[in-house]
C-alpha cells in the first residue's frame, strides 16, 4: 500500500497556470513549485510575470513564465506548447485567468446599505463589457482545456483544473451579471469536458473561491479595514487567502483525485451556506 502522502505528490510534474502571476493563480503555481513540479506562469502582466519567476527560481523551484492574453487564442496555444515542450510533458493545466465584472446593481457587498448602481442595470448593461468578461471568464477557459487536451489525451493522464467562483451557485447583486453568467458557464463546461475526457484518464474539476483577497476589482478586498467588513457576512468570520487554496490545488492535481472528476468544490469559507450569527 502506497503511503498516503505519496499520492498527494506532484514531484516530477509540469504545471501551467493562466492568470498566474499574481492572486490565486500565483497561490496554485507556489503550491505546485514548493511540491517539486516544475511551473509555466502565463499573464497579461510581463512585469509580474517576470518578478514571480525570478522568485520561484530564487527559492529554489523549477519556474519559466510568457506574457499571454488568453483571448488571443493562436498565442495561448502556442504557449501551451512550448510548456510541454520545455519541460517534456504536461500533468497539470489551472485554467484560472479572470476578470471582475464591475459593480451590479447593487454597490456594496456588505451592510445596511446597498445603494442601486443604473451603470450595473440589465437595461443598462454595456454589451462591450458582457463580452469582454464573456471572453476572459468563459472562452479562454475553453480554449486553454483545449490546448490541454490536446497534450494530455495522447498521455492518456492529466489534470485539468478551472478556477470558478461561489458566484457560479449563488446570486450576488453586487457583481455584475456577466461574471455570474461566465462562471456557472465554465462550471458547466467542466462537467461536460469530463465526461468526454473520463476514459483517458484525464480529471476536470473546478475550484469555486469566494471572498478571496487579490488583485481582482481593482484589489478592493486587500483593504484590511474591508476584509473585517466583509469577513462579518462569512460564517468563519474572515475572507480568504490565496495560501488558503493550496491543499485543494494539490489534491486535484495529483493523484489523490484521481477518481474524481466533473465536481465543482467550493472554497469559501461557509459563504456560500449563508449567515450563521
Amino acid at each position: 500500500m502506497r503511503k498516503l502522502t505519496e499520492l498527494f505528490s506532484v514531484e516530477g510534474q509540469a504545471a501551467l497556470v493562466t492568470g498566474g502571476a499574481s492572486g490565486i493563480g500565483l497561490g496554485y503555481a507556489e503550491a505546485m513549485a514548493a511540491n517539486g513540479a516544475a511551473v509555466t506562469l502565463l499573464d497579461l502582466d510581463g512585469a509580474k510575470v517576470e518578478r514571480e519567476v525570478a522568485r520561484l527560481r530564487d527559492a529554489g523551484f523549477t519556474a519559466r513564465g510568457a506574457v499571454v492574453d488568453v483571448t488571443d487564442e493562436a498565442v495561448l496555444d502556442a504557449a501551451i506548447d512550448e510548456a510541454a515542450a520545455a519541460y517534456g510533458r504536461l500533468d497539470a493545466v489551472f485554467a484560472n485567468a479572470g476578470i471582475d465584472s464591475g459593480m451590479g446593481y447593487l454597490g456594496a457587498w456588505v451592510g445596511d446599505s446597498r445603494p442601486r448602481v443604473e451603470a450595473g442595470a440589465l437595461e443598462n448593461y454595456d454589451s462591450a463589457r458582457w463580452n469582454r468578461v464573456i471572453d476572459i471568464c468563459l472562452n479562454a477557459v475553453f480554449a486553454t482545456a483545449r490546448g490541454a487536451a490536446r497534450h494530455m489525451r495522447p498521455r492518456k493522464s492529466g489534470r485539468i483544473i478551472v478556477t470558478t467562483s461561489a458566484a457560479a451557485i449563488r446570486c450576488e447583486p453586487a457583481i455584475g451579471m456577466a461574471y455570474m453568467a461566465a462562471k456557472a458557464g465554465a462550471a458547466h463546461f467542466v462537467r461536460n469536458a469530463a465526461l468526454e475526457l473520463a476514459a483517458d484518464g484525464i480529471t476536470v474539476n473546478a475550484i469555486a473561491p469566494g471572498m478571496f483577497a487579490t488583485n481582482i476589482g481593482g484589489g478592493h478586498l486587500l483593504n484590511p479595514d474591508l476584509q473585517r467588513e466583509v469577513g462579518k457576512a462569512i460564517p468563519m468570520h474572515r475572507v480568504g487567502f490565496p495560501e488558503d487554496m493550496y491543499g485543494l490545488a494539490l489534491f486535484l492535481a495529483s493523484g489523490a483525485s484521481s477518481y474524481v472528476t466533473g465536481q465543482q468544490i467550493v472554497i469559501d469559507g461557509a459563504f456560500s451556506l449563508g449567515q450563521a450569527d
